[in-house]
């Protein structure tokens, strides 16, 4: 437990003061966020807040995860690859953001470039711990075992590169509302603390002691992401970028997979689901019948143009965020006191 308080007070300290520096420097330099002419017309008044704001919870995050460990702890092979793969997704989304800066071009990297960056880091992620960890190759909902289908290291591997593909995907899609995103992957990484440490102090069921590691990745960056909220919230003085979206993504999607809790995700991240199937349905109908079901997708903008303030649909969505992630917990405890001899 004292490694969680050091990992998030350190982490929370360095982002909040980082990402303070973070926007003078990019203010210094004119380093701002174009903003699509096809979004909503309020946010053409965002145009030139700077950007690139994941770059200090990612930072803030990952020193917090090392400081912690040389406190007397041992670094796990899970923990390493969990901060390994928030760190290299950032790194895609950081050359992403750079290109829209210094080029001026609001798509950034090509759809191509930035699919094989992510596929890349994927798999990268999914080899490694088949390679240097023990982790189960099973469909998993609360533990490697249940309900335990045995998918082999090849539809693991195929699985992992699905899950981190459609997380950071559902992530960057939320990331269009002052604080939305981060607001709601606070709730997320929490859930994955819990979870985490729980496996850890109940090894002998979730089956590894380095779950602990695990569970100070993830307290890392909840708590680097709530330091960054600070200067997120409504009215913005920064975004996170793809810098932060995909690494937020990539860290969900980590950590489902090394706390075989795979099937859990997509209630544990219900509101990325919510507004990834949203884009899905608008595009779909669109395609097939000529029609919109939402008057602008992802969802968020739908009652932002319904006459919704910014900030009532931000805290209303966070709320959704917390009811899943409350559901998810909710269902890993369920199962756990169902198990024999757990409860007497």
């Amino acid at each position: 437990m004292i490694r969680l308080l050091i990992a998030a007070a350190i982490s929370l300290g360095l982002s909040l003061f980082g990402t303070r520096l973070l926007i003078s420097w990019l203010e210094r330099r004119r380093i701002g966020q174009p903003i699509r002419e096809d979004g909503p017309q309020g946010h053409i008044t965002k145009a030139g807040t700077p950007t690139m704001g994941g770059v200090a919870f990612v930072a803030a995050a990952a020193v917090g995860w090392f400081v912690s460990d040389l406190s007397g702890a041992v670094f796990t092979r899970r923990g390493l690859l969990c901060m390994a793969a928030i760190v290299a997704a950032g790194l895609v989304g950081l050359l992403d953001d750079s290109i829209k800066v210094f080029r001026e071009r609001n798509l950034g990297l090509t759809k191509r470039a930035k699919t094989f960056g992510l596929l890349a880091v994927a798999v990268a992620y999914a080899v490694s711990m088949l390679t240097f960890t023990n982790v189960e190759t099973t469909l998993s909902f609360t533990r490697f075992d249940f309900p335990g289908i045995e998918i082999g290291k090849i539809g693991w591997v195929v699985l992992a590169v699905v899950i981190f593909y459609a997380t950071t995907n559902a992530v960057n899609l939320t990331d269009g509302l002052d604080g939305l995103a981060a607001g709601a992957s606070i709730f997320g990484f929490a859930a994955y603390t819990v979870i985490a440490f729980w496996g850890f102090r109940n090894n002998s069921i979730y089956g590894d002691e380095s779950f602990l590691d695990t569970a100070v990745v993830s307290a890392s960056m909840m708590a680097a992401v709530a330091g960054f909220l600070w200067w997120n919230a409504a009215p913005a003085r920064i975004f996170m970028g793809d810098t932060g979206a995909l690494a937020i993504g990539a860290g969900l999607a980590a950590l489902a997979l090394s706390t075989n809790t795979i099937l859990l995700l997509p209630i544990v991240g219900g509101l990325f689901v919510m507004e990834t199937v949203s884009v899905i349905l608008q595009v779909g109908s669109y395609r097939a019948f000529g029609r919109r079901i939402f008057r602008m997708a992802p969802l968020h903008h739908h009652f932002e143009l319904g006459g919704w303030p910014e900030t009532t649909v931000i805290i209303r969505l966070w709320i959704v965020a917390g009811l899943f992630t409350a559901l998810a917990l909710g269902l890993y405890y369920a199962d756990f006191v169902r198990l024999p001899g757990v409860i007497n």
